[in-house]
């Protein structure tokens, strides 16, 4: 056979292959970590719930990579839960359901009619696709069926998700209890929500705000709203006008009254970007959404915006959101 006849080798290719694929990564990992870091320039934003109220790295008390979408309706849906005078167990319950469900989505679509946040059907007498689509009346009407169940508190979290929801995956709820857990304790707890991105650029609404609160709150509010700011202009009113919208707590309201302003003040920070909102005072602490979203500041520290004498400081049962203008 002629020389020039014979089968030339295969070149192996695969480590060049490989070579490739890992610098693919490498650029998209990159990709993402830039745009964690231009956050305050107009990056991608995200939110992080921690248990503990302390501001670090990715740890076992923390559940991070939320979109605002997300985080805005996991804090309706435990808003709602507080309003209804549910224990923090029904919260985890109804949190971990609609993770599963919907990842947190309100969804206007799923398997045969099943919607919203809780994939609930209207053939199946949740509501009309109107009601389902609306968080505030989904997670509601979840709770009204949780709280049904006799013992429900005691159950393994994935019976009592599947009793409510009738599920054809019954033991998939079960993953999502870890999470779901640091959730409610950044709602209800000693924890908080941290939210980044750039500030609002766009004015509030007061009125709306106001009206979304006052659905949260339920028949029988804790907390008044009123018409009038309980304050001045606070920090950061100089670069932009503000508006306010407060709430105040009733006399009375003890502990339930506390959950209360936790949950609604870290409902804010969820829907910053959305509604226009710049700051949230609360317990001693503020947030203050662009540079500085990854975490609350303590009263009297460094940008925190609730120093002795600042006017944009919440008093007790107070709490104090401020809308770009």
């Amino acid at each position: 056979m002629p020389q020039t006849d014979r089968p030339r080798p295969r070149r192996r290719r695969r480590p060049l292959r490989w070579a490739a694929g890992f610098l693919v990564l490498v650029a998209v990992a990159g990709y993402f970590v830039v745009q964690r870091a231009s956050n305050d320039n107009g990056g991608v934003p995200y939110c992080t719930a921690s248990a503990d109220g302390k501001s670090a790295a990715k740890a076992s008390g923390q559940f991070d990579e939320m979109s605002p979408e997300q985080a805005a309706n996991a804090a309706t849906i435990a808003a709602v839960g507080v309003s209804k005078g549910m224990p923090d167990r029904a919260v985890t319950i109804a949190l971990a359901t609609s993770m599963q469900e919907s990842a947190l989505r309100n969804l206007d679509h799923g398997d045969r009619d099943s919607l919203g946040l809780f994939q609930q059907r209207p053939s199946q007498g949740w509501g009309t696709p109107d009601q389902i689509m609306d968080p505030v009346y989904s997670a509601g009407i979840f709770y009204d069926r949780l709280a049904e169940i006799k013992g429900y508190s005691r159950l393994p979290l994935t019976v009592a998700a599947q009793k409510v929801q009738l599920s054809g995956f019954p033991q998939a709820y079960a993953k999502h209890e870890p999470d779901a857990t640091v959730l409610t304790a950044a709602f209800t707890g000693g924890g908080h929500l941290t939210c980044t991105g750039p500030a609002p650029v766009r004015p509030g609404d007061p009125a709306r705000v106001r009206a979304e609160l006052a659905r949260l709150l339920g028949k029988n509010p804790l907390y008044a709203l009123p018409a009038t700011p309980v304050g001045g202009a606070g920090e950061g009113a100089g670069e932009a006008s503000e508006s306010e919208v407060a709430l105040v707590a009733k006399p009375g309201g003890g502990d339930r009254a506390a959950r209360t302003g936790q949950v609604l003040a870290q409902w804010a920070v969820a829907g910053s970007r959305e509604l226009g909102i710049t700051r949230v005072s609360y317990g001693g602490k503020s947030w203050v959404a662009g540079r500085d979203g990854d975490r609350w500041r303590e009263r009297g520290a460094a940008g925190g915006g609730n120093s002795a004498g600042d006017p944009g400081a919440a008093g007790p049962g107070q709490v104090r959101i401020f809308l770009r203008g």
